[in-house]
C-alpha cells in the first residue's frame, strides 16, 4: 500500500497514526516532492474510481489562477484537468491510498484509511 502525502497538511498526518497503529506496511510518497506523471495519475484515478476534477481541490491558490472553476467537466476536458494536476502537484486531493487489491481511495477519515486496510485483508 502507498499513501500520497503532504507533510504539513493535519488529514495525512492522522492517516499515517493510523496506519502506524494499525502496523500497516506502507509507504510514504511525498507527492509535492516525487511529483506523479500524468499517466500516472490516470491510473490513480481509475483505481479511484473518480474524474481529476473528483481531486482537485479547487480552493488553492493555482486553482484560481488557473480558472479551473470554469473549467468543462466532462470527457472532452480530462486531458486538461490531469494536466494541471502534474503541472500543479498542490492541486491533489490528500491522501490518497492505493490500496493492496488494487483500488484506491481518498483517506480524509479515519472510516476512509480503516476502509483501504480492510482492502488488503482476505
Amino acid at each position: 500500500m502507498e499513501i500520497w502525502i503532504n507533510p504539513a497538511c493535519s488529514k495525512c498526518r492522522s492517516a499515517l497514526t493510523l496506519l502506524d497503529a494499525e502496523g500497516a506496511d506502507y509507504t510514504v510518497r511525498r507527492y509535492l516532492e516525487d511529483v506523479p506523471g500524468e499517466d500516472e495519475i490516470r491510473a490513480v484515478l481509475d483505481r479511484l474510481g473518480l474524474e481529476p476534477w473528483d481531486v482537485t481541490r479547487t480552493q488553492e491558490a493555482a486553482a484560481k489562477e488557473l480558472g479551473l472553476r470554469d473549467w468543462a467537466r466532462d470527457e472532452s476536458a480530462r486531458d486538461r484537468w490531469i494536466t494541471a494536476l502534474a503541472e500543479h502537484p498542490k492541486l491533489i486531493q490528500r491522501p490518497i491510498i492505493t490500496a493492496d487489491d488494487g483500488t484506491a481511495l481518498v483517506a480524509r477519515t479515519d472510516e476512509a484509511v480503516q476502509d483501504a486496510l480492510s482492502r488488503g485483508k482476505s
